[in-house]
C-alpha cells in the first residue's frame, strides 16, 4: 500500500471514530405549524447533536396524502390524530413502535393508552390530547345562557356563533345534540346530524380551525366551539371569554406520535418520542399551547395556577361524559358528503 493509501485510510479510521455532526445526522419531523415548542426542538439538537428539520401541514387528510405519495418515507416522527391510525396502519403506512425504547411511557397517563384505533399502541402513542368545548363572551352571553351544544342554536345567537372548520368536531357536536357517538357510521344518524346543523346556519358567522380563538377576540363571534387549549390562550388575551364543558358531552381528541414505515432513522425517532415525554419538556407544550400534557409528572413543573386550571386540565366527571373521535371508515365518505352540503 503506497503512503498516500495508508493515509487515507487512517484518515477514514479516525472520522469513523467519531459520531456524525448535526449537519450530517438529520431528524425529519412533519407536524401541524407552531405545534412544538422551538426550545425544545433546539434542546434535543443539542443534546443529540442533531439537526431537526422540521415540516408542517394544515390537516391530518394533507398530511396522509403526501405520506402516501411520498410512499412513507422521507418522514422520521409525524404526528396523526386519532382517527387516522388505524387507516395507516391497515394501509402499512407505520413502522411498529418499539415501546422499550421509550422508557418516559410509564408516566404517561394510562387512560390516554390502549384506545380503540390501537389496542395495543403498536403504532401510536400520545402526544397532545385535549377538548373541544364551548367559548363564550361574558360580555355579550350571559352566564347560564349556554350550557350545551344545544344552546348554540338558540335565536338569540343569530350571526354570532363560530364554529371550527372541521367535519368531524362539526358533526361530533350535532350526533352529541342528538344523544349519538360522534362515531357513529349510520347514515340515517349523520342525516338527523346534517338536518339539525342546517337549522344552525342563521346563527353561523364563521368556520375556523387555524386560529380558532381569533374571531372570539376580534369580536367577529360571541360563542361557538373552541379547543380548550386555544381558549387557555385566548383567556389571557381577552379575560372575559370564559371556557364550558357542554352538558351532553365533550369531543375528546388526541394527537399522536407515529413513524412512517419508510422512516431511515427509526432508532433515532424513538429517542425523539421518549425526549418530549421527558416531564419538564411536557410542561413546556402545556404552558405554550395550554393542552393537557401525557405525562402525568409535568404537572410539578408547572405553577399552581396552571395545574389547578380547569381548561386546561378538565374535570373527570367532565372527560368521563366525552368520547375520542375514531375512525369511522368508509363512513367518512357520507360524513364528507353531508359537510359539502351544508357548507354549500
Amino acid at each position: 500500500m503506497t503512503n498516500y493509501l495508508k493515509g487515507v485510510t487512517a484518515l477514514t479510521l479516525a472520522l469513523s471514530a467519531f459520531p456524525l455532526s448535526a449537519a450530517d445526522k438529520v431528524l425529519n419531523v412533519y407536524n401541524w405549524a407552531e405545534y412544538m415548542p422551538t426550545e425544545v426542538l433546539e434542546a434535543f439538537e443539542q443534546q443529540y447533536q442533531v439537526t431537526v428539520n422540521y415540516s408542517t401541514f394544515e390537516n391530518n387528510e394533507g398530511m396522509y396524502t403526501k405520506l402516501k405519495l411520498l410512499d412513507n418515507k422521507g418522514y422520521d416522527v409525524v404526528f396523526a390524530s386519532t382517527y387516522f391510525i388505524e387507516k395507516m396502519a391497515r394501509e402499512g403506512m407505520l413502522a411498529k413502535i418499539d415501546k422499550s425504547k421509550i422508557p418516559n411511557l410509564a408516566d404517561v397517563y394510562p387512560g390516554l393508552l390502549k384506545q380503540e384505533f390501537d389496542p395495543s399502541n403498536d403504532y401510536s402513542l400520545p402526544y397532545v390530547w385535549g377538548v373541544t368545548g364551548i367559548a363564550y363572551n361574558t360580555e355579550m352571553v350571559k352566564a347560564g345562557q349556554v350550557k350545551g351544544w344545544r344552546d348554540l342554536w338558540s335565536k338569540d345567537f343569530a350571526l354570532q356563533v363560530m364554529l371550527l372548520d372541521d367535519v368531524r368536531d362539526v358533526f361530533g357536536m350535532a350526533l352529541k345534540a342528538q344523544g349519538h357517538s360522534i362515531n357513529t357510521r349510520e347514515e340515517s344518524e349523520i342525516k338527523q346530524a346534517y338536518e339539525l346543523l342546517r337549522k344552525l346556519r342563521p346563527n353561523i358567522v364563521v368556520y375556523n380551525s387555524d386560529a380558532p380563538h381569533v374571531p372570539y377576540v376580534t369580536g367577529e363571534a360571541s360563542v361557538g366551539m373552541q379547543w380548550n387549549g386555544n381558549a387557555y390562550l385566548a383567556k389571557q388575551e381577552m379575560e372575559e371569554l370564559e371556557f364550558i364543558y357542554p352538558t351532553e358531552g365533550s369531543i375528546l381528541w388526541m394527537d399522536n406520535f407515529i413513524i412512517p414505515a419508510g422512516s431511515e432513522k427509526q432508532e433515532l425517532a424513538h429517542q425523539f418520542i421518549n425526549f418530549i415525554y421527558q416531564p419538564e419538556n411536557q410542561a413546556k407544550l402545556v404552558e405554550e399551547y395550554g393542552f393537557p400534557a401525557p405525562n402525568k409528572k409535568a404537572k410539578q413543573f408547572l405553577p399552581q395556577t396552571v395545574q389547578d386550571n380547569p381548561t386546561i386540565f378538565p374535570p373527570e366527571e367532565d372527560i368521563n361524559k366525552g368520547e375520542f373521535t375514531n375512525e369511522v371508515g368508509d363512513a367518512i365518505r357520507i360524513y364528507q358528503k353531508y359537510w359539502q352540503m351544508l357548507k354549500s
